[in-house]
């Protein structure tokens, strides 16, 4: 075996003092999930097992560990919004992270605007510098090698309506880096902000 290198077997444990895997699977963008349960209550939470999957049409997926609010309002109504995180919103999503009771509305709690959304019920957060909204495509159980189900749910939405504020919309472009988009970065709560983009086109054939 390399002996430059540290291999595990996640089934048989990683033998280091924290789990690399989160670490090792980043930056991940943050899938801030606005949704509405059947009765009208707002549930908005954070998701970072979260991206894009497809672009024509646009579908995203996002992945909850165990049976959470946002799941269960998904089940009911097939609708949500994906919301960007912005530095300057990077607290006020942390706060979204807390355990309320069902039903209570975390919007609230980190004390943000909602706005309407066009073509789906849940409200977008207003100050997000752009918001996706999505209706459910498919809400897939995981599953393990062994075809063993996991307490894990993969969520899949296209998306049938974007809002972007126009101070980020560039020459036609949406300013990817004057959004300051917030990553999560594994362990405890290492975040990365993107500052700064650099251009490498792919090469032809």
């Amino acid at each position: 075996m390399d002996q430059d290198t540290y291999f595990y077997d996640p089934r048989q444990g990683h033998g280091l003092p924290h789990d690399p895997f989160k670490a090792i699977l980043a930056p991940r963008p943050i899938g801030w999930i606005s949704s509405t349960d059947a009765a009208g209550r707002v549930n908005l939470a954070p998701y970072s097992f979260f991206s894009a999957l497809h672009s024509n049409p646009p579908i995203l997926g996002f992945a909850s560990e165990g049976r959470k609010d946002s799941l269960r309002n998904i089940e009911e109504t097939g609708e949500f919004v994906c919301n960007f995180v912005s530095r300057d919103l990077a607290e006020a999503m942390n706060e979204t992270c807390a355990p309320l009771p069902q039903g209570e509305n975390e919007m609230i709690r980190a004390g943000l605007e909602p706005a309407p959304s066009t073509r789906v019920r849940p409200p977008r957060v207003a100050r997000a510098p752009a918001a996706l909204e999505c209706k459910l495509v498919q809400l897939v159980q995981l599953r393990d090698v062994e075809g063993g189900a996991l307490p894990g749910w993969l969520m899949i939405g296209q998306v049938v309506g974007v809002h972007i504020r126009r101070e980020f919309l560039k020459d036609g472009y949406f300013d990817t880096a004057a959004a300051r988009p917030v990553a999560r970065c594994g362990y405890r709560g290492d975040y990365a902000e993107v500052t700064a983009l650099f251009e490498m086109l792919r090469p032809q054939a």
